[in-house]
């Protein structure tokens, strides 16, 4: 690249978050680093924007690096959203969310708002990847995924697979550095929550409800992002927010015809 290439960073755990202190520190020498994130904690927002309130975005100082960081009141894609539209000098030539404390491999990528900052990103024709790590501790020990969270966005940021967008879901297992085996690019797991609500009372007698639930994977077979993890890889999972069933497109194609005639002959 002929210019200094601008990255913008987000996440979903709050901008003091230790995941995102230590991205920062692994990517600064990539680029020119732009910092935009929740100032709390916004997990399992998924694509959520803001519309019914006003946002604050604040210029914060947080670890005296060479990035420039704002604080948002708003969600990860409203950081995203205003951080192309009124921050940055420029569109920024790669998005990175994350690094995520806790999983967001299969079926959470559904909920997770570190995912859907970069396929905002990716909506706006920005190369995006999104990093988690298998711990949802707030001290997770993050050293072991530095080198591939640096590796991955330089590949990504210095050689783009020519007139494609792509956006990457990346899940780092909760290993240490010689346990990791290497990388597997991986297809998402098929599985789902199977979830329920415990019904409890405040000290005033108030109802509440708490959700609870069991993670099932549905889909064994080795090709899968839960398979790679469980069995000491990286995950990589290429996304996109074209959400159509596209095996299913023609058989509703062929219904449509169906109506068409059957529109024909009876009348209401």
């Amino acid at each position: 690249m002929k210019k200094k290439p601008i990255i913008l960073v987000t996440n979903d755990d709050g901008i003091i978050a230790p995941g995102i202190r230590t991205l920062i520190k692994v990517i600064n020498p990539l680029g020119d680093v732009y910092v935009v994130a929740p100032n709390k904690p916004q997990s399992g927002v998924g694509h959520a924007i803001t519309m019914d309130s006003i946002l604050y975005c604040d210029s914060v100082k947080i670890d005296n690096g060479i990035q420039k960081e704002w604080e948002c009141s708003g969600t990860p894609v409203d950081c995203v959203k205003l951080a192309i539209n009124k921050i940055l000098p420029r569109k920024p030539d790669i998005c990175v969310s994350g690094i995520n404390h806790g999983s967001n491999s299969s079926i959470n990528i559904m909920y997770s708002g570190t995912v859907s900052a970069i396929i905002e990103a990716g909506i706006e024709g920005i190369p995006s990847i999104g990093f988690s790590l298998l711990d949802f501790n707030w001290n997770a020990d993050f050293e072991p995924s530095k080198k591939y969270v640096y590796q991955i966005v330089k590949k990504i940021l210095y050689n783009p697979i020519p007139e494609k967008i792509i956006s990457l879901n990346v899940n780092i297992p909760k290993l240490k550095k010689e346990q990791i085996k290497g990388i597997k690019i991986c297809r998402q797991a098929k599985s789902k929550w199977k979830e329920s609500f415990d019904k409890r009372s405040n000290p005033k007698g108030r109802t509440y409800y708490w959700l609870v639930g069991d993670f099932i994977n549905f889909d064994k077979n080795i090709d899968t992002d839960e398979w790679a993890l469980k069995n000491g890889y990286i995950s990589i999972v290429p996304i996109q927010f074209d959400l159509t069933n596209y095996p299913i497109l023609n058989i509703l194609k062929y219904w449509s015809f169906v109506f068409f005639i059957l529109d024909s002959f009876i009348n209401f």
